[in-house]
């Protein structure tokens, strides 16, 4: 049974994801994205999110063996990148990049040929052991139900852009009926919505920052969230969003931030479209 409380979220397979995580895209490989990841593993998260796309698998699993923390403590999701042939065999790449046996998460990246094209390998890579779950990213609730409709093994999470700008409540309310979890990406909008004057101003009134508040609606709203950050202080006050909560009134507030009309698509451009 999918069910959600404040700090972790309990997918429809039974397995247990932290709801805060670090996103490390655009965080090069090159030492960058391994300093970030201790960061935030000794910040207390345990949870990283990562991708084949975002090249930067093999300092994930750096930071990882340097944290000194057992491995079955943290939640790693990767991400299958559609252009590429296989989702097994890419798995088995990640791994190797890694430096893992397993992950506990992988997604397909995005729907670039059909939302069911490649699922078989997905469901390969989970038979084999080499993922513990499996779900999907930047899928519209049309394509959901289209791979809902005709695959045996149901996806477990949709990671979306969402956040009071992106507040894509059609597509939220519609995944929690399918016991589908939503976890957050661009919680803050790539920084650009740090300087909104609503944000701000329930920032102040509250006594936190505006990336808080962001990924406080977030988990309010019952998605689980990656905000990316290479600064470490950063990283450590993202972390700091369970001592508070929003009431009735913020949450109206940022809520009419919305820009997407309440929308169940995921994109609303769709980018994959560029590229086969």
């Amino acid at each position: 049974m999918y069910q959600v409380d404040d700090t972790q979220m309990v997918l429809a397979d039974g397995s247990t994801m932290p709801r805060l995580g670090l996103g490390v895209w655009k965080l090069a490989d090159d030492g960058p994205c391994q300093r970030a990841v201790e960061a935030a593993l000794a910040a207390g998260y345990r949870h990283v999110d990562t991708a084949q796309g975002y090249g930067n698998e093999a300092s994930v699993g750096r930071a990882l063996r340097a944290s000194g923390l057992d491995r079955a403590d943290v939640f790693v999701t990767t991400k299958f990148d559609p252009p590429r042939a296989d989702p097994f065999e890419e798995m088995q790449g990640s791994l190797e990049r890694l430096g893992l046996d397993y992950v506990d998460l992988y997604l397909v990246h995005w729907p670039l040929q059909s939302p069911t094209w490649a699922w078989p390998g997905m469901e390969n890579a989970l038979q084999a052991g080499l993922t513990r779950s499996i779900g999907v990213s930047n899928f519209s609730l049309e394509d959901l139900d289209v791979l809902l409709a005709t695959k045996s093994v149901r996806p477990v999470v949709n990671q979306v852009q969402f956040n009071p700008f992106a507040y894509r409540r059609a597509l939220l309310d519609g995944c929690e009926s399918r016991e589908v979890g939503v976890v957050a990406y661009s919680p803050l909008g790539m920084g650009g919505h740090l300087e909104n004057a609503t944000v701000v101003e329930v920032a102040e009134r509250l006594g936190k920052s505006p990336a808080q508040i962001l990924i406080r609606w977030a988990l309010e709203r019952g998605a689980g969230v990656v905000p990316k950050s290479g600064d470490h202080a950063r990283i450590r006050l993202n972390a700091e969003v369970f001592d508070f909560t929003l009431n009735e009134q913020d949450l109206k507030e940022l809520d009419a931030l919305d820009r997407t009309g309440l929308t169940d698509r995921a994109r609303e451009v769709k980018f994959w479209e560029r590229q086969g």
